[in-house]
């Protein structure tokens, strides 16, 4: 491959890396990219390459959380954690009606939905919802400040939440965020909460893409997909030590209007290429 095709490899783990923990829609981002930027790769390593570079996400949200989220310690404190095992049970039962719907019907989801009529009106959508919320929820006081304060029943609906994502243009991030507030739950802890429920969903959903595209790579594909997830990690590193800092003194309503301008972008774009 030439300079340019690794540049456009580089300049999609960059796009990656900043849209799935801000709560702006990666698939919107991507089908953007996608128009201006062609890999000269198969259609089915593409289509395995934009899903499995979310590895190099994940590992940064592992890297970062290390020590909140490994749940062992050392035999004078009795080897595990008892709050880490805690949060990652209730991680779990926030994975649970992803899995459920997710799994079977992911193909059927896409087939119907994954069209830039349905990223560009869940964009403007949820960007609406962002900002209303945030509106709704300067005159309350979030009751959930804390992962102990988090219940099961909390986190299982926020996982009802996450079901959403399956429509493109939603955001994973962003409607896990957006039912986390919903519920009570302050920004710092929804944000939080909301990457570590991506770790294990993306990356059940990595390994569904490698088993079906069946692990026969070439040299330079393998290059590609690791030059990919690198880079998504490191932009990820950054893109979450941006977000949390950011909503320490802040809310999401910037990231609403940013969603509602990339809709109406998507839409004009198509209709003048149309």
């Amino acid at each position: 491959m030439n300079i340019l095709e690794w540049l456009k490899v580089l300049l999609l783990g960059i796009v990656e890396g900043l849209t799935e923990w801000l709560p702006i829609s990666s698939t919107g981002h991507m089908i953007l990219v996608d128009e201006f930027i062609h890999l000269n790769v198969r259609d089915e390593f593409m289509e395995m390459f934009l899903v499995v570079i979310q590895l190099g996400a994940i590992l940064a949200v592992v890297v970062l959380y290390f020590q909140k989220l490994w749940p062992f310690t050392t035999p004078a404190k009795g080897w595990i954690k008892k709050d880490t095992w805690s949060l990652w049970f209730k991680v779990l039962a926030a994975v649970l009606p992803a899995a459920l719907i997710g799994l079977p019907f992911d193909d059927q989801i896409d087939a119907v939905f994954y069209n830039y009529q349905t990223v560009a009106a869940t964009l403007i959508i949820y960007g609406i919802l962002f900002i209303v919320i945030e509106n709704r929820n300067k005159s309350r006081t979030p009751v959930i400040t804390s992962f102990d304060q988090l219940t099961y029943r909390t986190a299982l609906l926020i996982g009802v939440f996450q079901v959403l994502a399956l429509i493109p243009g939603t955001s994973r991030s962003g409607a896990t965020i957006l039912g986390a507030t919903l519920l009570g739950t302050s920004r710092y802890i929804a944000a939080e909460f909301s990457f570590f429920l991506a770790i294990p969903v993306m990356f059940g959903a990595s390994l569904l893409k490698l088993v079906k595209f069946g692990f026969a790579f070439t040299g330079t594909e393998i290059a590609i997909l690791l030059v990919g997830m690198l880079t998504a990690f490191i932009v990820s590193v950054l893109a979450i030590r941006f977000l949390m800092n950011y909503i320490k003194k802040n809310d999401f309503k910037a990231f609403g209007w940013y969603r509602i301008v990339l809709g109406i972008l998507v839409i004009l774009y198509f209709l003048i290429a149309g």
